[in-house]
């Protein structure tokens, strides 16, 4: 498509845009001069003053009725944003993109945390090595000849040749 012709097309589609916008206009004009020729009737005033109270006590019953109009309305809207709120709220947890904060990590001693947990009014204090059991240790025997064995060369020369072998045997027997 060239250029001119693309140029007139959004020209004639502008000009009916535009004379859409005013026929709109003009019905919005018309539909209000209506709704207040129905709503609100020419006002006539009372020649005595009876007439006048009664104008005005009538002017107060329909302002009362429009209030509680308004009010009905206003409690509906706002009823309707909280429930809204909530499916917000909701579609959030469905969709799993609330993201828990990261823990950091505290350092606290076990008579802190308890002091945390229960108060200041509980004074624990936990000596945790007093409640350990003391136990001896046990030397093995065969640690202790571990130990005694010496010199690994003159192991060697001891058991080296058959003389060795037989006093090997002889002492293990």
């Amino acid at each position: 498509m060239s250029a001119s012709r693309k140029h007139h097309l959004k020209s004639v589609m502008l000009s009916v845009a535009r004379g859409l916008l005013e026929t709109e206009a003009k019905e919005r004009e018309e539909e209000k001069t209506r709704y207040m020729a129905e709503s609100c009737p020419a006002l006539s005033l009372p020649r005595s003053m009876q007439e006048l109270q009664d104008l005005c006590r009538e002017l107060h019953h329909k302002i009362d009725a429009i209030d509680e109009e308004r009010y009905d309305l206003e409690s509906k809207v706002n009823k309707s944003a909280k429930e809204i709120e909530d499916m917000k709220y909701k579609i959030i947890d469905l969709k799993g993109k609330f993201k828990k904060p990261a823990l950091r990590k505290v350092r606290m001693s076990a008579d802190q945390m308890l002091q945390a947990l229960l108060g200041s009014k509980h004074k624990v204090s936990l000596d945790l090595r007093a409640n350990l059991k003391q136990v001896k240790k046990e030397v093995k025997e065969e640690d202790k000849e571990l130990r005694d064995v010496g010199d690994w060369r003159k192991n060697i020369e001891d058991k080296s040749g058959m003389d060795g072998r037989k006093k090997m045997f002889e002492t293990e027997s």
